[in-house]
């Protein structure tokens, strides 16, 4: 071992951190606190040299190693037991393009970082819902949020990335250079490879008419099937993800609604700012909703608007499935499991995947789900560890209940390391040539610390 730490600390930059350094138990903790792993060393790389070395080095020593960038990963898998955490946290670099409308992202930024670089340009990248989030696993997962019908996912805008392969070769991907790794790499998490950097494509915005709207608990019903049909028949312009919730005790929500369980759809519109008002005009018509803070916001102050509600700490446990329909009997379920939040951080949310989405064809990337309308995800989410089991058993009981109506399959970002068996489902007819892909570029299973795909 002391060979191996001097050979990290001799041919790398950054910093070794091992289980009896000052600092350790920091460096080793990461969002979801319901995950404690004990790396035997996690180094943090300063560049993608770095990166380069820590492969190799862990590859002559045969040491097991996970990639850690935002520390967002729900299952935990950007950490390792015993083994080598190759953290990319404090690669930060973001060199924004405002004439070509591109990024070129390094992988330790979070949505916060990105989103702050690109609005000083009038720009955005679609991807995310909350700011604390990793660019680089969000991404490399398919990447979903707010602007998603009107711009597709971050994989949609993916130019090139630059990554480390598990010979320790680092490499180009893009249309032309390594086109099947960059296929396999628009919605194959990590599975291939380190990716030091990203280059994307931007999109136009600003600003946006966007924020929550809440109705009663008992018009669950109405309003999902109101949801269903307005957005259906939306253009692309027009987001917003469905979710059972709790109001939270705080400003600045109205203090008559503190801990009340409520149904709500969060907004996200990128049209005329003008013709905002007339678009609404018939959502507001609709019940009316209990609370409306919708606005124009500037597109920062949208992805971070519930940041505070959920920093990181606390214990997470995460359930997703694809729909393409609300039936009768589906958004019974719904009410069923989303009217029984066990904690007040606890949630439901279904997230519109259509629009611009569906634009791209199947097999034109690795994610394989273009044809759904919804990605849900259910989360358990509780600052205090005696409630772990709690929000795991709400978690589960819900998705087994909305197997049923579900596609088959999952969002890879919203799974758990007890998720493994549902991989293939969830990457359907692009599976095999997923497994051929990364028996060419990884064929010892090097990366398995993911949501893996086993090499042919």
């Amino acid at each position: 071992m002391e060979k191996l730490i001097e050979a990290l600390r001799n041919n790398t930059q950054g910093q070794v951190i091992l289980p009896q350094d000052h600092g350790y138990d920091k460096a080793r903790a990461i969002y979801n606190a319901m995950i404690d792993k004990r790396p035997a060393i996690i180094l943090k790389c300063k560049d993608k040299e770095d990166v380069v070395q820590m492969v190799k080095i862990a590859r002559e020593n045969n040491l097991e190693v996970s990639v850690r960038s935002g520390g967002h990963n729900g299952a935990g898998l950007s950490l390792v037991n015993d083994g080598l955490v190759i953290d990319l946290s404090e690669m930060k670099s973001i060199k924004i393009n405002p004439s070509e409308k591109t990024a070129l992202v390094e992988p330790g930024n979070t949505l916060h970082d990105l989103d702050k670089a690109t609005h000083e340009h009038g720009l955005a990248l679609p991807v995310g819902i909350n700011g604390t989030t990793g660019v680089a696993g969000l991404t490399l997962g398919g990447g979903l949020g707010y602007l998603s019908r009107k711009g597709g996912l971050a994989i949609d805008n993916l130019l090139e990335a630059e990554v480390v392969l598990a010979s320790g070769e680092l490499v180009t991907a893009n249309a032309t250079s390594h086109p099947d790794l960059f296929w396999a790499l628009r919605g194959g998490g990590g599975n291939f490879g380190v990716v030091t950097s990203f280059t994307f494509n931007l999109l136009p915005i600003k600003n946006v008419y966007a924020g929550p709207m809440f109705w009663p608990l008992e018009q669950a019903e109405e309003v999902m099937k109101f949801y269903d049909k307005i957005t259906k028949n939306a253009t692309n312009d027009l987001y917003g993800f469905f979710a059972f919730l709790t109001v939270p005790p705080a400003e600045p929500f109205p203090e008559h609604l503190h801990m009340k369980k409520v149904c709500g759809i969060v907004w996200c519109y990128t049209g005329d700012m003008e013709k905002a008002a007339e678009v609404f005009d018939p959502i507001r018509a609709f019940g009316p909703p209990i609370l409306d803070f919708v606005t124009e916001l500037p597109m920062p102050a949208l992805n971070g608007m519930f940041d505070e509600l959920y920093p990181p700490g606390y214990q997470w446990y995460w359930k997703g499935n694809y729909f393409d329909e609300l039936t009768d009997e589906c958004i019974q379920e719904h009410i069923k499991h989303g009217s029984q939040l066990p904690t007040m951080f606890s949630t439901m949310h279904l997230y519109p995947i259509d629009g611009k989405v569906h634009e791209t064809a199947q097999e034109d990337t690795a994610w394989a789900n273009r044809g759904a309308r919804w990605a849900q995800v259910i989360v358990g989410v509780s600052p205090d560890p005696a409630e772990a089991d709690k929000i795991t058993k709400w978690s589960r009981d819900y998705n087994e209940a909305m197997k049923p109506y579900a596609l088959g399959g999952g969002y890879v970002n919203f799974m758990m390391q007890d998720d493994q068996a549902r991989v293939k489902e969830s990457y359907g007819v692009n599976f095999d040539r997923l497994r051929k892909i990364k028996k060419k570029y990884d064929p010892d299973n090097f990366f398995h610390m993911n949501q893996n795909i086993k090499p042919e």
